[in-house]
């Protein structure tokens, strides 16, 4: 029973996609990146965003303040950690606001450190760019953890995600770019992505 979470959202014809597909999360990026939205633009966005999907903010080495800001101001329900961020980081900034935490982990060759504390492990590929680069890892590095329900990032599209779920049965997939058409969210492919997975779990 695979959640789908659709990141990487930035203008209000996105919120009207995920709106009609209804996917379990939405994310909104304040890291350096070309989905950056600014705290005043994701506060509107959150505004019409169907209160059945939770908002996940993704940062990377953010002050937990201004994390916990934003949740305190309800832009955000989740955090999600692409950076340095440790379980000494994670612990203050639970203890801190309260939010749910998604810790972010590069796979390359071999599984990886997993820290202690978030909520929930997201699995991406091993990248300069700390993710959304839109490449998979081998998918068997992970196969069978369960230390902790985990999200499946990298390069996932219309294409390959039931399979990913079959091999995997992870808690969430999550797509950015595998659901754009030359660079922006493509409402089709929004669409086609969660009713493949939601096929998957119906099936």
């Amino acid at each position: 029973m695979s959640k789908v979470k659709i990141c990487g959202l930035s203008r209000i014809e996105d919120i009207e996609a995920v709106n009609h597909s209804m996917p379990d999360y939405a994310g909104f990026v304040f890291a350096e990146s070309r989905r950056r939205v600014e705290e005043e633009k994701a506060a509107v966005l959150r505004k019409h965003l169907d209160p059945g999907i939770e908002a996940v903010g993704v940062f990377v080495n953010e002050d937990a303040d201004k994390i916990a800001t934003l949740y305190n101001d309800s832009v955000i329900d989740i955090a999600q950690l692409h950076g340095d961020e440790d379980s000494d980081y994670i612990k203050r900034l639970k203890e801190g606001c309260g939010c749910r935490v998604i810790k972010a982990v590069a796979v390359g060759k071999v599984m990886p450190p997993i820290p202690k504390g978030p909520d929930h492990i997201l699995f991406d590929t091993l990248s300069e760019e700390r993710g959304g680069t839109g490449r998979m890892f081998d998918w068997h590095i992970i196969k069978g953890f369960d230390r902790t329900p985990y999200f499946l990032a990298g390069g996932l599209d219309p294409g390959n995600v039931q399979e990913a779920v079959r091999f995997l049965s992870p808690y969430c997939v999550d797509v950015s770019g595998g659901v754009e058409t030359h660079g922006v969210k493509d409402p089709a492919k929004i669409d086609e992505f969660v009713s493949l997975v939601r096929r998957v779990e119906n099936g």
